[in-house]
């Protein structure tokens, strides 16, 4: 399993023999809505990839429609007979931009590619008031290898009744608390909780960027925690989980010598 951490929430899943683009945000501005007043991002850093640059695409992962996760501007530069996978509202814009194939998973719905690669859709962050997006749990079919990928809050009753352990989970240490919605991403307690429920060889955090953003979502978001909090929760834990935070554009060969059960 090969790991690409891109920025923000965006990665690269290289696993059962597929590659695959996870919520890619690889061309400036972000803008929540297409409201530029109310959120505007923009990385400070260029990125390794960009919609030219990447390698070959196998499968876009997208977990939310919301433009963090489902960036229309990259997406239109993006090869539209990519195959897609996708929650509900991340399927409706991408079928609107005119992609080819587009798997729609409601939670705990599955996808099978080549016999080989596993996509079940988990219950994921609800976004506001109706609106439950999705996390996704991949699994290798051929060496049996799992990644547990949500980039917002972790529903943990259902994981511990419908996942049992992984290999390796990719989810946020660092809490975001929204004006109404309250805590909308979780921060170091939740992410421990998702440890000791899920129970992965390896953890990498998600949802942390190198960016600069303006308007005014920015100034009413309030954060909790650190990577260092979440360092020192796990450290005194007992956990045997292995914390890697790679940096943007780093890859991470990860190998798993035999199965947890």
């Amino acid at each position: 399993m090969r790991l690409t951490r891109i920025d923000l929430n965006s990665w690269i899943f290289q696993i059962a023999e597929k590659t695959i683009l996870v919520d890619p945000w690889l061309v400036d501005p972000l803008e929540f809505y297409g409201l530029p007043w109310l959120y505007t991002a923009y990385h400070n850093t260029p990125l390794a990839f960009t919609p030219d640059t990447l390698p070959g695409i196998d499968l876009i992962l997208l977990s939310q429609g919301v433009d963090d996760h489902c960036h229309k501007p990259t997406l239109q530069r993006l090869d539209h007979s990519i195959p897609v996978v996708a929650s509900p509202t991340a399927a409706k814009v991408v079928r609107s931009l005119g992609y080819q194939s587009v798997t729609e998973l409601s939670h705990w719905q599955k996808v099978e590619f080549d016999q080989t690669l596993q996509i079940t859709s988990v219950l994921g962050a609800e976004i506001q008031p109706g609106q439950v997006e999705n996390g996704y749990l991949l699994r290798d079919l051929v060496t049996g290898a799992t990644l547990y990928y949500e980039p917002h809050q972790a529903p943990m009753q259902e994981l511990a009744a419908k996942i049992g352990s992984v290999d390796v989970a990719i989810a946020p240490v660092i809490g975001q608390i929204f004006p109404l919605l309250g805590q909308v991403i979780m921060g170091p307690e939740q992410a421990i909780q998702l440890v000791e429920t899920v129970k992965p060889r390896y953890f990498l955090p998600t949802t942390m960027g190198d960016i600069r953003t303006s308007g005014l979502l920015p100034m009413l978001i309030k954060s909790v925690g650190s990577v260092e909090e979440f360092r020192d929760r796990l450290s005194t834990s007992g956990l045997s989980t292995q914390l890697i935070v790679p940096f943007p554009g780093e890859t991470l060969e990860l190998t798993f010598s035999q199965q947890q059960g």
